[in-house]
Order: structure tokens, then C-alpha cells, then sequence
């Protein structure tokens, strides 16, 4: 079957051409056909068997015919992240060549001016994070009320990230007669509420079983200590030794991203970093010199698990075993896309045991396990091992030396006075002051109990006039003392 045979339209198929495809995948033939048609639809594919065509194709000549008004769009996607929207936006572009769509992208992480400028125009398409689209509506910048067409994109990504609350909001808002696709790689019971609540009478397209991972991909998982050193010098290793000639490393922290890519650098690799903490226009920056090839090697967190298709990725490895089942599903489905073949491999601590049972529950596959290029026991590191926080360094004692000791055991002796030189017998000894000829020898001073008690020690001026003073009798506290009172007992 080819895209001819879908009903697609003479200019559409001229652009898909010029993409340089010829044959629709699974998902997208059974799929094409339906949006066509205008029915509500649920997809299930696994990670990388064309999706984001599958949705974007239809819409644009569905959308062929129309006209645009100012801050309400004709057509809407959800988005989890920027770089899925802004990978569905370039799919737009590259398709709707042909065609003339205009197109408006709502991310947060840059300005606003430029967004709100493209709502004011009208647009036949939006592209939206829900973050951004809710905080533009608040403000009444934009109208849903004629949206006739609703795209949920990666729709248990949007489960994960805690923006189902926000989808349900936004489907509050547009109109009740419109057309609704939910795609999504897994379908966890409360993505199946969302659909049964606001959709109608959807048609349900199954590829794969859900949450299957692709079977172009060879698996791989290799045992590592939970040491930090020693899992980067087995990363440095299967880097080197499997011929890597573009690859993917997943995180699972921000700091682990960007201490491995520093570790990375340092050892001559040529790689780069992508995760939540960077700004957009950075973001943008380090995925575009990785597709463009100046870099090799990206470390990511899983910003970059969901969607992102670049071509010719011939490796994935988990860094870090993945909290969740289905980011490892989406983690590996960056390699193998689009009928070619790739290889997974995940560096497992003994602490991941749990995880790795859980992935391959999910999965419903044995990952096949492999030895560690790197021997535990010789393993170099890169650094000497910090010490740990609150634990003071334990300094050894230095022991006396054998002579110090028996110095200090010895009794003192007596030190001999020295006898005097000549030139100091010579010099005659300098004739004494008069205050010392005054001052007696100190053998012949007084004993202490035998010298004069000195005067008192001389008081401040002020101290010595009231001293001094004549007050007259004591006054005491309340005046003078009553006469009854002076008076002298006779013997």
C-alpha cells in the first residue's frame, strides 16, 4: 500500500515524496483513513512507528479548506514538552510545503510578544504545551471556541507529568462538536477515562501490544557497581568498543546530565547536554549541533525520551535504570526508527533490581544480560574517593624518635657556664647608673615579710577631694540625725 492509496491530496503526496517516503506505517494506514473521515480516534503504537505523521498528514487537508480568525484557532495539539512541539511544527512545515496553513507554536521558556502576534492573525494550527496555552487563555489572549479539531499527543507523557487536570480544563473550553485523536504509546486506566469521557464513539487502532518496545532493537543490560566512577569508566568503555556512531544517554537526574557530559568532554568524547534546568534557546542550541552532527553524543534527561526523532541513532544507554516501566520503553525507542536497527543498553546497579523486574513485567520480554567490559576490582578512578560528610580524617600519630624519647626520660643536667672570652675579659664592664648604685644588691634586699608596707596607692584628684572633704555629721537617707539619738551613755 502506498500514501496514494489513503486518500491524501495530489499536493500533500508530492510533499511526502520530496520527504523521500513511499510506503505508510502500520499505524499511519489505518489511521490516515479514519481522520479523513472525521471520526474520533485512540492510537496504541509503540515509540517510533510514525505517529506524529500519522496525525499531521490528515490534518493538513483537513484544514486545506477554511479560513483563519483572530485569536481562535481552527485546530489544536497538546504537547508534553517544547521539543515535541517543536518537532510536530517542523513535520507541519516539511509536509504542508503545498499548502497554505498558517501555524502558531505556544511554549513557554521564551517570549510572549511573537506568540501573541501569531494568535492576533489567526492560525489554522496551534502547537501548545498545556502550561503555556492555559496561561495565555487566562490573560484573554486566545479563544477555543472555534477549535473543530483536538490532538492529545503522547498522552500518558501528559499522565506523568501531572497535566491530565489541565487537558480535562481545556476540553472543558472548546466546543462539544469537534473531532478528537488520542495518541499514546501506553494506555494506563486513567488515560482510558479521559478518552471515555471526551470522546465519541472512538475508533480504536492497536499496531502493538501496549507498551511493547520495538524489536529492531537489541537489548542489552550489564551489571555495574552503584559507584559513580566506575559506571562512567564502563560507559567510556562500550562507547569505544561498539563502534558508537550516534548516541543517546538517559539520566535520571539534572546533575547526573550534566556531570557525566563534563566527565564525558574531559575524556575526548564529543558530546553534549539537554535537561529541565536549561533555558529554551539553550535546549534548542545543543539539539540542533546534535542533528546537525557537530556533537556525537547527547546526555539527556527524559525530556528528550518522548518523541524525539532524530535519524541515524545507532545506540541508546541507560545511564541510570529508569524510575518508571514506560519511560524504558520510550527511552529506547529513540534508536530503531523507522525500520532500522538499533541497540539498548542499560547500566544496572544492584539497587535497580526492582526496576529492571518491573520494566520486563511491563514488557513482557527477557532483556538478555551481558558482562561488564571493565572488571569491578581494577577499575581506575577518575578521582580519589571524597570523604565522607561528618566523618573526621583519622591522622596518625607521629611516634618521638628513639633519641627525643630517651632525652626526655633522661634527667635534666646542669649547664655549664660559659667561660669568658678574651675580648670580653678585655672590655671593661660599663660603669652603673646612679639608680642602680642606689638600688641594693639583690642578695642584700630586705626579706618580704621585712619590707615597708607601701603608701596607698594614689587615688584620682576627684576621688581624693571627696575623701578629703569636711561634710559635717551623716546626714543619712531622710537629713539629719535626730538629737534623741546623740547622746552618750555614763558609765
Amino acid at each position: 500500500m502506498s500514501f496514494a492509496d489513503l486518500g491524501l491530496s495530489d499536493e500533500l503526496l508530492r510533499a511526502v515524496s520530496d520527504a523521500g517516503y513511499t510506503e505508510p506505517t502500520p499505524i499511519q494506514r489505518q489511521a490516515i483513513p479514519s481522520v479523513l473521515m472525521g471520526k474520533d480516534l485512540i492510537g496504541i503504537a509503540q515509540t517510533g512507528t510514525g505517529k506524529t505523521a500519522a496525525f499531521v498528514l490528515p490534518m493538513i487537508d483537513v484544514l486545506g479548506e477554511g479560513r483563519t480568525r483572530a485569536l481562535m484557532p481552527r485546530s489544536l495539539i497538546l504537547e508534553p514538552t517544547r521539543e515535541l512541539a517543536a518537532q510536530v511544527a517542523e513535520n507541519f512545515e516539511k509536509y504542508g510545503l503545498n499548502h497554505k496553513l498558517s501555524m502558531a507554536l505556544l511554549i513557554g521558556g521564551v517570549q510572549m510578544g511573537d506568540q501573541v502576534k501569531a494568535l492576533e492573525k489567526g492560525v489554522d494550527v496551534l502547537i501548545a504545551t498545556p502550561g503555556r496555552l492555559m496561561d495565555l487563555y487566562g490573560r484573554g489572549k486566545i479563544l477555543l471556541t472555534g477549535c473543530s479539531l483536538l490532538v492529545i499527543d503522547e498522552a500518558d507523557r501528559m499522565l506523568d507529568m501531572g497535566f491530565i487536570p489541565d487537558i480535562e480544563e481545556i476540553c472543558t473550553k472548546l466546543p462539544k462538536n469537534r473531532q478528537t485523536l488520542l495518541f499514546s504509546a501506553t494506555m494506563p486506566p486513567p488515560i482510558k477515562k479521559l478518552a471515555d469521557r471526551f470522546l465519541t464513539d472512538p475508533k480504536t487502532i492497536e499496531v502493538a501490544r501496549p507498551a511493547t518496545a520495538n524489536i529492531n532493537i537489541a537489548q542489552r543490560i550489564v551489571q555495574v557497581p552503584a559507584t559513580a566512577h566506575v559506571k562512567r569508566q564502563v560507559l567510556r568503555t562500550l562507547l569505544r568498543q561498539d563502534e558508537v556512531s550516534t548516541a543517546i544517554i538517559f539520566c535520571n537526574r539534572k546533575t547526573t546530565v550534566r556531570d557525566l557530559n563534563k566527565s564525558l568532554k574531559k575524556h575526548g568524547f564529543r558530546s553534549a547536554e539537554i535537561h529541565g534546568d536549561m533555558d529554551q534557546p539553550a535546549r534548542i542550541a545543543e539539539l540542533d549541533r546534535f542533528k546537525n552532527g557537530d556533537v556525537n553524543i547527547l546526555v539527556a534527561s527524559d525530556v528528550a525520551a518522548r518523541g524525539l526523532d532524530v535519524k541515524g541513532v545507532s545506540h541508546v544507554f541507560n545511564f541510570d535504570a529508569p524510575w518508571h516501566p514506560d519511560d524504558y520503553v520510550h527511552r529506547i525507542g529513540r534508536t530503531g526508527r523507522g525500520g532500522a536497527t538499533g541497540i539498548a543498553y542499560t547500566l544496572v546497579a544492584p539497587d535497580d533490581a526492582e526496576n529492571i523486574a518491573e520494566i520486563e513485567k511491563l514488557t513482557g520480554h527477557k532483556i538478555d544480560r551481558v558482562p561488564s567490559p571493565v572488571a569491578s576490582d581494577g577499575a581506575e578512578e577518575e578521582a580519589a574517593p571524597k570523604r565522607e560528610r561528618g566523618r573526621k580524617r583519622e591522622t596518625k600519630k607521629a611516634e618521638p624518635r628513639r633519641e627525643e624519647a630517651a632525652a626526655e626520660t633522661a634527667p635534666a643536667k646542669p649547664r655549664a657556664r660559659r667561660a669568658p672570652s678574651a675580648r670580653e675579659e678585655a672590655t671593661p664592664a660599663p660603669a652603673p647608673c646612679e639608680e642602680s648604685r642606689a638600688r641594693p644588691a639583690r642578695d642584700e634586699r630586705p626579706a618580704r615579710d621585712e619590707r615597708p608596707i607601701r603608701d596607698e596607692r594614689p587615688v584620682r584628684d576627684d576621688r581624693r577631694r571627696r575623701r578629703d572633704q569636711e561634710d559635717g555629721p551623716d546626714e543619712g537617707w531622710n537629713g539629719p540625725i535626730p538629737d534623741f539619738l546623740n547622746y552618750t551613755i555614763e558609765a
